[in-house]
């Protein structure tokens, strides 16, 4: 098993790019901003890590100091995808030229949010039943960056081949450069397991690369989607609170010995991504309402998460919760064995 595991890590070219390591870090609403992403970096070198989504509204309209949660780059951080909203191509095309400007490595096109609001303006999944749109749009993109563009979408959802066939279609002949798929419906919550077939479907159908996403969180997972034949995969929520989850995933595929970071260690890296937090976006009150949602990720192990995760939700200010990483994570100093994330993406 391990031997043939170890030949499906390889490098991953994705248009005029190539990165040495066919495993991504994927876009996390509220959590992949740049200090997200520089600790994934660190402690595992993806291909490349993404932003929040971003809508092309936001970029164009809101002053610099709104943007800087979605549209700062980390100079200490590797290349990132920087993930765009919008349903107006002359707004996409706008957008794309200016975070190509502000260091995109690559620039992803999101066709799969599900939240109402999103979909209200024609954006997000609603796209996927829209395939003018989505071509116009993409060849907004290609006309306005150097840089690899890429879709991400949902799957149709299982009734036949027919829509999913089309926008594998649209994808191709509008130019992207290699399509993301996340193997759920629109309508699907996380606990609908991730749809290999579909996922499959257009990997067989597409001469560009296909990267799988969905419920990767441990080396069987991960398995069952370069199974499909997709030429990279994608980590969702299964990296938040551990960013060494790739760089295990991969010392796992070749049997080398991977050590856990003890619980200490892990409330410190908690506590060093929320500062940062505090330094990007200016507000102590906001790193931790953030922290907030990204804090259980980080108690995975922790004997009395639970009560952990309680009081970083009563928490208010950065020294109550330093007190709180003090109180919960030093008093051990080894770690028990890793689990699966059950809320993987």
């Amino acid at each position: 098993m391990f031997r043939s595991i170890f030949r499906l890590i390889k490098p991953l070219t994705l248009g005029n790019k190539t990165f040495p390591l066919n495993i991504i870090q994927g876009p996390l609403a509220g959590v992949s901003c740049a200090p997200f992403r520089l600790l994934t970096w660190r402690y595992s070198q993806p291909a490349f890590s993404c932003t929040e989504m971003i809508s092309s509204k936001t970029i164009i309209y809101q002053p610099a100091l709104a943007q800087q949660r979605y549209i700062k780059k980390d100079p200490q951080e590797g290349p990132v995808c920087f993930q765009l909203s919008g349903s107006d191509p002359i707004e996409i095309a706008e957008a794309t030229k200016r975070v190509s400007d502000y260091g995109a490595d690559l620039i992803d096109l999101n066709c799969g949010c599900p939240v109402n609001k999103i979909r209200s303006k024609g954006a997000g999944s609603s796209l996927l039943m829209n395939s003018n749109k989505l071509y116009q749009l993409i060849t907004a993109m290609k006309q306005n960056t150097n840089v690899p563009v890429s879709i991400k979408i949902r799957v149709e959802g299982g009734s036949n081949d027919k829509f999913n066939m089309e926008i594998a279609k649209v994808v191709s002949e509008a130019g992207a450069d290699f399509l993301v798929v996340h193997g759920r419906h629109w309508t699907e919550h996380y606990e609908t397991p991730c749809n290999h077939e579909q996922i499959k479907f257009f990997v067989d159908n597409l001469k560009i690369p296909v990267i799988g996403n969905g419920d990767i969180a441990c080396l069987t997972s991960l398995k069952q989607m370069f199974d499909t034949g997709c030429a990279g995969v994608m980590i969702g929520r299964a990296g938040v609170g551990q960013p060494w989850l790739i760089n295990k995933l991969v010392a796992q595929m070749r049997n080398e010995q991977f050590v856990l970071p003890t619980l200490d260690e892990m409330g410190a890296v908690f506590m060093e991504h929320v500062l940062m937090l505090v330094e990007l976006l200016g507000s102590e009150k906001l790193a931790i309402l953030q922290a907030r949602k990204f804090a259980k990720y980080y108690a995975r192990e922790l004997p009395n998460r639970m009560e952990f995760n309680h009081a970083v939700n009563e928490c208010v200010t950065l020294t109550v919760l330093q007190d709180l990483c003090k109180n919960y994570f030093s008093p051990y100093t080894t770690c028990p064995a890793a689990h699966p994330d059950d809320h993987a993406h």
